[in-house]
């Protein structure tokens, strides 16, 4: 036989009414059994076992609605149902610690840290320092500027030796001290973590900037080189040492280290342009030059053609004459098919290398001039001076030129280095092993393909291509845009599932509420229209709806969902449970004092914790949890963060569900206060201060100033004598006060 759900909830609804517990949480049990997903029955039943005094049951009913709600990554609901929990089994360590990780992702610090130290204290009072030293890496973690903290956390890893966790607790620091310019501090610091480990990398990165920030990389360099000879397969560590001595200036230690870095990793041939412009720095152009020559045929290889000729342009701009920086801006233009700029190079070329006397190089520029430019004499005429054509640049075959500067050959590729040679003079190395592109083994099957690649390219058009790219893109922007449409409806349907709750358990304002964000984060929807309409009454009630208590004539049922079938009030409320407050006493006695001062600032920070929309939110998760304390906590913290003026309904709104909580807690005089701020706002809709005096007047009535209920109610009345059933309510009070 089929689940009969709606059966089963009115015989759970009937049980109720009648004051039977365990028969409704029988009932409840039947259709959480039958709907695992169904988290509002859970919740139901979670509240009727606090009720009947089944505290592990309903632990693990809010375990269950906790997890998920983490998991769904509704964090500011998954805090209000950990804490919950928490109040049913205070100073729990797996609870406090979740409770510590939601409010840490929320950025609430200071409930953050108070959670985490309760964690805390309890695995020193147990002995387990090591994870107690873990939880306080946490809470150093939330306020990454104290230096102090982390500094005396690194040295409590040290006594428990953890050395890995010291030495990346030093190099925090380190990184912390160095932001703020104290470089010497700085530099203990990152000291402090190579003398744990020589080699490690995030140290000597730190080092390495703090002494450059000094004007000492030198030093840098020296400890660098040591922890690089110790480590020689260390790419990484032979790449800092050849950029510790770029820092330092010492050209010839940075050329020798980046070869070797290069020879090892030849993807790292770039590193020589940091070279190169140390030579320039340095005003020795043609060593730059002769670096840049050494790279020049693997950069177009590359298509690092653009990137070759800003280095060519900066050779030149330092010496306009030099001939092998000519020869490279004629390397590049020749590749590039840019027939006039190669025209331009090889003039300047030929002039230049006149001027200098270097013979060979003019008659090559000449050589190449009168290829091209066969109509001008002059050109043939002092090649002839100078003996003839250069038979090495006369044999080199002749591309055949785009027509437009700068475009690629029609076939994609470069020719080949053979057609095109340079050779260097001079090498940086003086005698050193010297550094030949063409012996570098061509390994990788990425190289080999991109050849297949570009010969199947021969012959394209780029109108193809780029309706190809552009049909593509469209598609994949399709295909995003769905999967992001997707996304937001499911989260829209799950936030939609919330509002029902609301609703359907009397909480009309926050039901508003949630609508109002919804709109605002995906928009206008039908959805959010119809439930907007349920709310609305037939009068046309207040935009903000605002849900008064229930008559006293009210069913025990209706009471009973009212306050979702939450914990019985008429018993006394379970204790809160409050972080401990003995200092750790298995940790370093420094360190236990630093976050003692943590715990005393904790309530100073308040003011700065998080922002409005986070304690707006978690307000609400808690009121809807029955979590009133803790809801108005947040509410007094997300009011101080707006005033009544900044031209939005946040304050009229927090005054209103202060009001509300205030009621709930049976205090009515402190909702009189909060209900009567709300009215005074400016800016306040007609509809709005219509909800409101009917809120505050219900609060007076509650508080037993019935003259002041009546007055309001009256006001009411007299604008629209249908509204909220405030003609009953004026019955009712005049026969009370009969």
């Amino acid at each position: 036989m089929a689940f009969d759900k709606v059966k089963t909830l009115h015989a759970a609804e009937k049980s109720l009414e009648m004051g039977k517990i365990p028969a409704a949480i029988k009932e409840y049990c039947k259709i959480v059994e039958a709907e695992p997903d169904d988290f509002t029955t859970l919740n139901i039943l979670g509240d009727l076992h606090v009720r009947v005094g089944d505290h592990e049951a309903a632990i693990s009913c809010f375990r269950r609605i906790g997890d998920h709600y983490r998991e769904q990554d509704f964090a500011l609901k998954a805090i209000a149902m950990f804490k919950k929990i928490d109040r049913l089994r205070p100073n729990d360590i797996e609870i406090a610690n979740s409770l510590a990780d939601l409010y840490a992702q929320q950025d609430l610090v200071v409930e953050a840290r108070a959670h985490y130290l309760a964690v805390a204290n309890a695995h020193a009072k147990s002995g387990a320092t090591q994870a107690g030293l873990e939880v306080l890496a946490k809470i150093a973690d939330l306020d990454p500027q104290n230096t102090a903290v982390r500094l005396k956390l690194a040295e409590g890893y040290l006594k428990e030796g953890m050395t890995n966790e010291a030495a990346a607790a030093f190099t925090d620091s380190g990184q912390s001290l160095l932001a703020r310019g104290a470089l010497d501090e700085a530099l203990d610091a990152f000291s402090r973590s190579l003398d744990i480990n020589p080699g490690n990398h995030a140290g000597l990165h730190g080092l390495l900037s703090a002494h450059a920030t000094r004007g000492t990389a030198d030093e840098a360099a020296e400890i660098i080189a040591r922890a690089s000879s110790e480590n020689p397969d260390d790419l990484e560590l032979l790449s800092m040492l050849a950029g510790a001595y770029v820092q330092a200036e010492d050209v010839a230690q940075a050329d020798a280290a980046t070869v070797a870095l290069i020879e090892k990793d030849p993807s790292a041939y770039l590193r020589l342009v940091e070279v190169a412009r140390l030579y320039l720095r340095l005003d020795k152009v043609d060593a730059a030059a002769g670096v840049v020559a050494r790279i020049s045929e693997r950069m177009l290889d590359e298509r690092e053609d653009h990137h070759l000729l800003g280095l060519v342009n900066e050779l030149l701009a330092r010496d306009a004459d030099n001939v092998q920086a000519l020869r490279l801006l004629v390397r590049a233009y020749w590749w590039q098919r840019d027939v006039d700029n190669l025209k331009a190079s090889l003039e300047r070329m030929a002039e230049a290398a006149g001027a200098a006397g270097v013979t060979d190089e003019e008659r090559y520029a000449l050589t190449q001039l009168t290829r091209l430019v066969p109509e001008d004499t002059a050109y043939a005429e002092r090649l002839e001076e100078l003996g003839g054509a250069a038979e090495e640049a006369a044999a080199e075959a002749l591309p055949e030129f785009e027509p437009a500067a700068g475009m690629a050959s029609e076939s994609g590729t470069a020719p080949l280095a053979q057609e095109f040679a340079i050779e260097s003079e001079s090498s940086p190395l003086n005698g050193e092993a010297e550094f030949q592109w063409s012996s570098i083994p061509e390994t990788t099957g990425s190289q080999n393909d991109t050849a297949s690649e570009m010969e199947i390219e021969r012959g394209f058009s780029f109108e193809g291509v780029s309706e190809e790219l552009s049909g593509s893109l469209d598609e994949s922007a399709g295909e995003t845009s769905d999967a992001e449409e997707d996304r937001r409806a499911i989260l829209r349907k799950q936030e939609l599932e919330s509002v029902d709750f609301y609703i359907s358990q009397g909480y009309g304002d926050i039901a508003v509420d949630t609508l109002d964000l919804l709109e605002r984060q995906f928009g206008p929807h039908p959805d959010i229209d119809l439930r907007r309409k349920r709310l609305k009454t037939g009068t046309g009630a207040a935009a903000i709806v605002m849900e008064a208590d229930q008559p006293a004539e009210a069913s025990a049922f209706e009471k009973t969902a009212d306050s979702s079938v939450a914990v019985d009030h008429s018993k006394p409320a379970l204790p809160v449970a409050e972080p401990p407050t003995a200092k750790l006493q298995a940790i370093d006695a420094g360190l236990a004092e630093i976050f003692e001062e943590y715990r005393i600032s904790a309530e100073a920070d308040t003011a700065r914790n998080g922002d409005y929309e986070t304690h707006y939110n978690l307000g609400l998760a808690y009121k809807e949890m029955d979590l009133f304390e803790e809801a108005l906590e947040e509410f007094q913290i997300a009011v101080r963060l707006v005033s009544p003026d900044d031209g939005t309904p946040r304050y009229l709104q927090c005054c209103n569900l202060l009001g509300h909580c205030f009621m709930q807690k049976g205090v009515p005089q402190l909702a009189v206060k909060w209900f009567n701020k709300g009215l005074n706002s400016p800016n306040t809709s007609d509809d709005e201060r219509q909800a409101l005096r009917f809120d505050l007047a219900a609060a007076y009535e509650q508080a037993g100033d019935l003259n002041q209920a009546k007055n309001l109610f009256t006001e009411i009345y007299g604008v629209n004598v249908s509204y909220r059933g405030v003609n009953e309510r004026l019955k009712s009070l005049e026969s009370r006060m009969a």
